[in-house]
């Protein structure tokens, strides 16, 4: 998957979703790698965190090649909830990142075993509480407010975190590289001198406006076989 999505980005995944009317689920803003320029992909392995790394370990056990640990710790930010060791293990275990709704720490560590960790920043301290675990624990994850499980594929970059269904994910990512072949014929082209206001016709596109209200410019652009915006 993370080969897949190699040539795309989450904002190229987010518009073709829009375009095939796939729900968008985006982590909140602000999760982000601790190793700027990381990038994830793959199955949705997910965990809820309670205080003990026990649940990680237990959720490794069902880990296939590629999958991606998402970790529900709430949005705390009184803890972080993952380090090195919890880490070094997934690597271990075959899982290609992690992905924490919530703080991780070491991170000198982290960077130094190179697996992608997305977060919302580090914490020294870890969790001194042991909660009741859920039935649910190894089944979904919240993150946000989405509720995320093995039948979704995660996508993160430099711009976030998205979530897609397994189901749709052939369809999402072909649509995505035909909206990414687009822009970057267009911004070959507003290099090379040609403006965007002309390879829109964006004048046609007031006038059609200014004749129908109702006329918008993302209907403009399907169209006319542009993209910009989805």
């Amino acid at each position: 998957m993370l080969k897949t999505f190699a040539e795309l980005s989450t904002p190229l995944v987010a518009d073709a979703c829009v375009r095939l009317g796939v729900g968008l689920r985006a982590a909140p803003a602000g999760v982000g790698a601790v190793v700027p320029g990381s990038r994830i992909a793959g199955r949705v392995l997910p965990a809820r965190h309670y205080g003990s790394v026990d649940v990680f370990l237990e959720a490794y056990g069902a880990a296939g090649q590629g999958d991606v640990l998402v970790i529900d710790n709430g949005g705390r930010t009184d803890e972080a909830c993952v380090g090195d060791l919890a880490v070094l293990e997934a690597r271990a275990a075959g899982v290609a990142g992690l992905v924490v709704w919530g703080l991780h720490r070491d991170t000198s560590e982290l960077v130094e075993i190179g697996l992608p960790v997305f977060s919302y920043g580090s914490l020294p301290l870890g969790p001194v509480r042991l909660d009741a675990r859920e039935p649910e624990a190894l089944v979904t994850a919240r993150f946000g407010p989405h509720l995320v499980g093995s039948e979704d594929v995660v996508f993160g970059d430099a711009d976030g975190v998205l979530f897609v269904p397994a189901a749709r994910v052939d369809e999402v990512v072909e649509t995505a590289a035909g909206i990414a072949r687009t822009e970057r014929a267009q911004a070959e082209r507003i290099r090379s001198g040609e403006t965007l206001r002309r390879q829109t016709a964006f004048d046609d596109y007031l006038a059609r406006r200014a004749a129908d209200p109702s006329y918008g410019f993302r209907q403009h652009l399907r169209r006319i076989g542009g993209a910009i915006e989805e």
